[in-house]
């Protein structure tokens, strides 16, 4: 096995890694909607730090969840022109637009979203609804990492396509 498919599968085995682990937070996330829910409309008592622990939830699912999601090639696209051409045509759209698109747009919003974290967490920052949540900074940290884990997903892809367009399978 070539140097870049190895490459490319220990990245690939990262972005399954946190997608598996990420399935089993879905699951916590269901259990506690249905309790939220429950606890709302059967015996009128709400909370606001359970709706902000689904929101949170959620930012990380959807957040850290983009690199397995992109892994499986589960994202939407636009398959115009894709659907037309051949194996090798798809490969170097693919690469081509994770290095002019994909990869810049993470380094991006990983470089413009670490003031947004750090100011969280350097102000102390929590929900400013009584009884929400603390450490605000926490959620706000999953916007880098899931574009760092995002970035990795298509450096891994990257690698893998020039490997096979190098005719080394």
């Amino acid at each position: 096995m070539s140097k870049l498919r190895k490459l490319s599968h220990a990245l690939e085995a990262l972005s399954e890694y946190s997608g598996r682990w990420l399935g089993w937070l879905v699951l916590v996330l269901t259990l506690i909607v249905v309790y939220d829910v429950s606890m709302r409309y059967l015996f009128r008592e709400g909370s606001v730090a359970l709706q902000e622990l689904e929101w949170h939830l959620f930012a990380l699912i959807f957040l850290l969840g983009a690199a397995y999601t992109f892994k499986h090639d589960g994202h939407v696209r636009v398959d115009i022109f894709y659907q037309r051409l051949d194996g090798r045509g798809r490969l170097w759209v693919d690469t081509l637009g994770d290095l002019l698109f994909l990869l810049p747009l993470c380094l991006v919003i990983i470089q413009s979203s670490w003031p947004f974290v750090s100011d969280a967490y350097l102000y102390g920052e929590r929900s400013p609804d009584p009884g929400g949540l603390p450490f605000r900074y926490l959620v706000k940290a999953a916007i880098p990492a899931g574009f760092f884990l995002l970035m990795l997903q298509g450096i891994a892809n990257v690698l893998k396509n020039m490997a096979m367009l190098l005719g080394r399978r």
